[in-house]
């Protein structure tokens, strides 16, 4: 068997400061993504040290270790201890404007989608949340949390809220492997067509940072949503988490209002 290939270092780093009031590592930063996106530095690219490339930009290296952390904090580089800064993996891309399963959306990108079960209760809906899936204040719902894993990473945590009354046994089947929409659709006969939701970006608390293995404060990217069936009747209140630094969320845009 070959050794696999060691990853290429950048030998070059062109650099040309800009007149202006933007800070210098903001800059350094700036011209670091344009050769990412460019593909001019590809998955796996090993940067020089720190020291190296302030001395071949001529700065110092707070400013370069500020410059880093920022494309690390997207997402974009990676840090290994004792081993240097690499360029990350590309981001995978979320439709914001489709309703997708995400375990289907995995797949179809040749990824390998997990779940582990962190909580599965039964309990009442706060008065906020009941007028959104038209129950009463009190109601008992199925609250789940789950880890997403891809390729054996997690990379998300999904909640949902479930009317318990309307889909009973909902928590007797096995949703480590089974698609909670799928179970839907299969046991229960409801298909969802359609979404409300939401995007904002927030940060990672002790807890949900230590489930998804990233740092406190790391990005993450909420999404809300409230899923209807085909009699437009909501089905699911959902509260995601993704991972900032392996996703990114993209729609299709309509024409400039006039």
């Amino acid at each position: 068997m070959r050794p696999a290939p060691a990853p290429a270092e950048i030998t070059e780093y062109p650099f040309q400061r800009m007149e202006g009031s933007l800070p210098l590592y903001v800059q350094i930063a700036d011209s670091l993504l344009d050769r990412i996106e460019s593909g001019d530095l590809g998955p796996g690219d090993r940067l020089p040290p720190e020291r190296e490339l302030s001395d071949r930009l001529g700065v110092n290296r707070m400013t370069v270790r500020r410059a880093l952390r920022t494309l690390e904090d997207q997402g974009l580089l990676l840090r290994r201890q004792g081993d240097g800064t690499y360029v990350a993996e590309p981001k995978i891309e979320r439709q914001a404007g489709r309703l997708v399963s995400f375990t289907r959306g995995m797949q179809r990108r040749g990824l390998q989608p997990g779940a582990r079960l962190v909580s599965l209760e039964e309990r009442p809906i706060e008065a906020s949340l009941a007028r959104g899936l038209r129950l009463a204040v009190a109601a008992p719902v199925f609250d789940i949390l789950r880890l997403r894993l891809l390729n054996h990473e997690p990379v998300m945590l999904e909640r949902y809220l479930i009317s318990s009354a309307r889909y009973p046994g909902l928590d007797h089947f096995d949703l480590e492997a089974r698609s909670v929409y799928e179970v839907l659709e299969t046991e229960y006969g409801v298909s969802l067509r359609r979404a409300r939701q939401s995007l904002e970006p927030v940060v990672a608390g002790e807890f949900e940072a230590a489930l998804l293995g990233i740092r406190p404060g790391a990005p993450l990217m909420l999404e809300r949503r409230t899923a209807f069936d085909s009699h437009d009747e909501p089905v699911e209140h959902g509260r995601d988490l993704y991972r900032g630094d392996r996703f990114r969320f993209v729609t299709e845009i309509a024409p400039l209002e006039r």
